[in-house]
């Protein structure tokens, strides 16, 4: 797809956000090139637009994934830069269409939601049914008992909440005894609609339906009503469901909360659904590559690495787009500014990650020369806020080298970034997993969180406008410079391993002497920035969440990642 120009407003735009004058610690004429390309003509508005506005969200198995694989081989190629699409294996396919939910008795509204993930929909006619909710249960019996009035029926499964209001809202408003009793009303609604065994039916809803769905579908339900809000206004998680007959929707945190007193009240509420999805079974999913060969070493490699796909709730810009253009938009930088590497320089854009890191594990199965070649690997996977957090991956040597390369780059880059030293290795959820579990050097670029798990991750708000373009202009720059210095250092580095007893230990150490109100200190356990903040609703159950101290553990792991092997087709999460 071609880039179109953004007109005369769009080059006053850009003009006014180029980033701030540099100051270079170093003469190096390639990073001075590298920043200019990166500030002054950046492309990532326009890459932006097209991936997200005219493609769309890639969840793993759909047309749209396969489109804008293609999209991402044909932009490189324009570049002069080698891509191809990799097969990774099958996933289960599936097209998204309209999603028109109305609430059509006792009142008429339309209702805020769509459908979840890979849901089957309404056979091209309306489905109008009343609405049901599934109630407590002594035990799975009494469960199974109770399913035929479930028959033809709508059944709402998912938390009422006590309030929409974000936790910022009731604790700047709210009296203590109301915000005691709001906070405690909420956490005893997760406690008795999550878990493993919601309402005592013995099933799960995973991270969308799950097993719950399927038996529900199973007894005879015309589908399944279900809300995830996020601690934000008018924000919710989309995720994926397992049932092939029954449609599964989520609505709004307040139109689910509507529905559900109706329903609760004995109002006898209906809705009329009106779903376009087809079920497309297993298709082929994959990896896009590209790759600029070294002159030197071409059997060593630097890579640069954001998974692609995202779940389809809305756009997936800050999930993992804005990662995906930080590296689209690095390779572009590099090949202007340093078309013969010294090293081989690849980039991965993965599929599959939100359902497992599939893409990136495979990719470690099928290259493991690019594991033994592996000099570096940048990976970006948390929103579109600027780098300001990167360790070692827990390799002490890893932590010289980067340290040497952070020194050369512009002071107005190094200073935002909390580099902590070997640190840990990444623990999964993300794609540097894949590679770290194996001892290699992979290393996480933290992004500052603008506010990214409560509005933008796995939901639908996470859309375009949610970019900041100077944020993300700045990470190609600096992720292009990281890898430009990589690709030149006169040593590869080696892969001893930290002592991650002792190094969490360290740091468990360190967060105790900090006074009671002072900051956490970078990649320290809960830091900040991490998602999955304490205060966000149905953070227990969010699938690979990540977490402060490499992404996957908190406080530090005690004991090296174990690798697990790629799922090469569909893996149902039920549980």
């Amino acid at each position: 797809m071609r880039l179109r120009p953004l007109g005369a407003l769009g080059a006053l735009l850009l003009a006014a956000r180029a980033l701030p004058a540099q100051t270079f610690p170093t003469d190096d004429p390639v990073l001075k090139r590298i920043w200019a390309l990166g500030t002054d003509s950046s492309h990532t508005e326009q890459l932006a637009h097209v991936l997200f506005d005219s493609i769309g969200p890639r969840l793993t198995g759909t047309p749209l994934h396969k489109a804008a694989n293609d999209w991402l081989v044909s932009t490189y190629k324009a570049w002069g830069i080698d891509a191809r699409n990799e097969k990774v294996g099958t996933w289960r396919g599936w097209r998204r269409g309209w999603s028109h939910i109305d609430l059509v008795a006792p009142r008429v509204r339309t209702l805020e939601g769509t459908m979840l993930g890979y849901s089957p929909g309404t056979n091209g006619k309306p489905l109008v049914a009343s609405t049901i909710v599934l109630p407590r249960f002594a035990d799975s019996t009494a469960f199974v008992r109770w399913l035929p009035q479930a028959k033809g029926k709508l059944v709402l499964v998912s938390a009422p909440q006590p309030t929409c209001r974000s936790s910022d809202e009731i604790t700047q408003f709210a009296t203590p005894a109301t915000k005691a009793r709001l906070d405690s009303a909420r956490a005893a609604v997760r406690a008795e609609w999550g878990g493993r065994n919601v309402r005592g039916t013995g099933y799960s809803l995973a991270i969308g339906t799950g097993e719950l769905g399927m038996r529900l579908e199973e007894g005879g339900a015309a589908g399944v009503i279900t809300s995830r809000p996020k601690d934000a206004l008018g924000t919710i998680e989309i995720f994926e469901t397992y049932d092939t007959k029954a449609p599964a929707i989520a609505l709004s945190c307040e139109d689910y909360g509507l529905v559900f007193r109706l329903t609760e009240a004995g109002d006898q509420p209906k809705l009329r659904l009106d779903l376009d999805a087809q079920l497309l079974g297993e298709q082929p999913i994959f990896n896009t590559v590209a790759m600029v060969r070294g002159s030197e070493k071409p059997d060593e490699y630097v890579m640069l690495s954001a998974h692609f796909d995202s779940w389809d709730g809305s756009s997936g810009a800050t999930d993992n787009g804005t990662g995906t253009l930080t590296m689209l938009e690095a390779m572009r930088i590099l090949k202007q500014a340093y078309p013969h590497p010294k090293r081989t320089i690849l980039v991965g854009h993965w599929t599959g990650e939100e359902e497992g890191e599939v893409g990136s594990k495979a990719f470690t199965e099928d290259h493991p020369e690019v594991l033994a070649g592996l000099q570096a690997l940048f990976n970006q996977d948390n929103g579109t806020g600027r780098v300001v957090r990167m360790g070692g991956g827990g390799l002490p040597n890893a932590a010289e080298h980067i340290a040497t390369w952070l020194d050369r780059v512009p002071t107005e880059l190094k200073t935002q970034v909390n580099f902590s030293g070997p640190g840990f290795p990444a623990g999964g959820g993300s794609d540097d997993f894949s590679f770290a579990c194996y001892g290699a050097p992979a290393f996480g670029l933290g992004a500052l969180s603008w506010n990214y798990n409560s509005v933008t991750w796995h939901t639908n708000r996470d859309t375009y406008d949610k970019v900041i373009f100077d944020d993300l202009k700045s990470n190609a720059t600096l992720t292009a410079m990281l890898v430009y210095l990589a690709s030149e250092d006169p040593t590869k580095i080696t892969r001893e391993r930290v002592d991650l007893a002792a190094e969490a230990a360290r740091l468990q150490q360190q967060a105790a002497q900090r006074p009671p109100n002072a900051p956490n200190a970078p990649n320290a356990p809960n830091a900040p920035n991490a998602p999955n903040a304490p205060n966000a609703p149905n953070a227990p159950n969010a699938p690979n969440a990540p977490n402060g101290a490499g992404r996957g553990f908190r406080g530090g792991p005690r004991t090296w990642p174990v690798c697990a092997k790629a799922p090469r087709t569909t893996d149902p999460r039920l549980k």
